[in-house]
Formats: C-alpha cells, structure tokens, sequence
C-alpha cells in the first residue's frame, strides 16, 4: 500500500455538525390568530367591524326584485331590495334600493331606511289598541295581545313589526300579497298608533294623568 493511501487512511473522520435545537411549531388556533396559514385570520380582521353601536339599528331583507332591459348585446339586470331597519325599541323604517348587483342594491335600501327612521308608540311587548290601514291593494289588521303571544303574523308583517320591537301582536293581512304594500301598510298602521297618555295630552286633558298617577 502507498504511503498517500495510509494517510488517507490514518486521517480521523470529521466530527458531526451539532444540532441547533428544534423551536416548537405553534398550533393552528395561534397561526390563525396571527394571520399565518392559509389567509384565514386576516380575512376574518378584515370583516369585522370596528363600530361599536353596529348592533343598535338592525336591518332585514324583505323582497328583491331583479328585472332586465334589452340593449343591443343583449339583456341587462338590475336588482331592487326593499329593506327594513329598526332598533327594535320604538323606530323602524323603509328603504328601496336599486343596484346592477345584488349586494349594492341591499347596501343603498338599507341606507335609505335608516334614514327614514320614525318612531313608533308601544305599549310594553304589544300595541296600545287595534289598528287598521290599507297601501294599494294591502289591508293590515293589528291587534294587541297578551304577553307571550307572540307574533302572530306573515313574514313581511313580522319583519316590519318586530324591527319596531313588537314582541307580541295578531295580524291578518288581506287584499294585496304584495311585499312593498304589505310592508308600506304595516309601517303606516304602526304610525296611527297612540297611547293613552298622547290621547290625553292632545285634548287638552294633562290633569286626568295627575289623578291616575
């Protein structure tokens, strides 16, 4: 054997690199927290809403209507919502919006109706009296019930009513199943409402409250 294969041979062998010590991998609920993975926690940031009296004014889908015009390159939609807002402790209002998307058309009603807010006279859960009104071709009937009725009502009455903070009521809807009218009578029924006190007032009769208090 040559003398350069010995010193191969007689050469230590090189020493092993040391490991730097593994750092934990944090768990899935505090990447997302951090906005790590898959995009998940920056999307969710991004949708929340920093308003703090957002849950005030609540708003409802009643009916959206979507209609087309014929262009020359061929049908065009645009969409219409009608959209209710209140805050479910006397104030509710209507909105119409018009938009070429869905989302648009929803966004602008619901601009409109809080807007439009107007107040409405409640009796606790119920309604002070009976009322009766017409928009078109809608009759809405309301009467007062006792605590824990309910709503006895449509969905487009119940949207209306319970936006204003009705909790317990009986409607009967006749004529007209038209959304719009439905709604728009509902709203006007609500407006005639008036307790025992404005009744009162009104006449000139302040001293009778004096006595029953």
């Amino acid at each position: 054997m040559s003398e350069e294969n010995q010193n191969i041979q007689s050469a230590p062998a090189p020493s092993p690199a040391p490991s730097l010590p593994e750092t934990p991998r944090p768990e899935r609920s505090e990447r997302s927290e951090r906005g790590e993975g898959r995009g998940r926690g920056r999307r969710r940031d991004r949708d929340v809403d920093s308003d703090p009296n957002r849950d005030e004014v609540v708003e409802k889908v009643i009916f959206i209507n979507r209609s087309s015009k014929v262009v020359k390159g061929g049908r065009r939609f645009s969409f219409s919502a009608l959209v209710v807002a209140g805050d479910r402790k006397g104030r509710v209002g209507l909105g119409l919006g018009k938009g070429g998307e869905v989302s648009d058309a929803i966004r602008k009603g619901g601009e409109v109706a809080k807007s439009a807010l107007v107040n409405v006279s409640l009796s606790g859960s119920t309604i002070p009296h009976q009322v009766y009104s017409h928009f078109g071709g809608a009759k809405v009937l309301l009467r007062p019930a006792s605590p824990g009725t309910g709503l006895i009502c449509g969905k487009t009455v119940r949207a209306v009513i319970e936006s204003a903070g009705v909790k317990d009521v009986l409607t009967k809807s006749l004529g007209s199943k038209n959304a719009a009218n439905v709604a728009k009578a509902t709203l006007h029924a609500l407006l005639q409402l008036r307790t025992r006190e404005q009744i009162l007032t009104g006449r000139g009769l302040e001293h009778r409250l004096k006595k029953a208090a």
